[in-house]
């Protein structure tokens, strides 16, 4: 797990329960459609699985 990952919030957190609304805050998504890139580690993975239904991601 070399690398980084490229992710994309698609859906608002407006109605998700508030540890995923925090979750996605930590992983630097502010508003929709925002993209951040991030090292390919397991807690940055465990952060997306967490909120895997707001977001798409991209191993770059």
């Amino acid at each position: 797990m070399a690398g980084k990952l490229k992710i994309t919030l698609v859906k608002s957190p407006i109605g998700a329960v508030p540890k995923q609304r925090k979750t996605v805050e930590a992983l630097g998504l502010r508003k929709l459609n925002k993209t951040v890139e991030m090292p390919d580690n397991e807690s940055v993975r465990g952060m997306i699985w967490h909120v895997r239904h707001l977001v798409k991601v991209e191993e770059i």
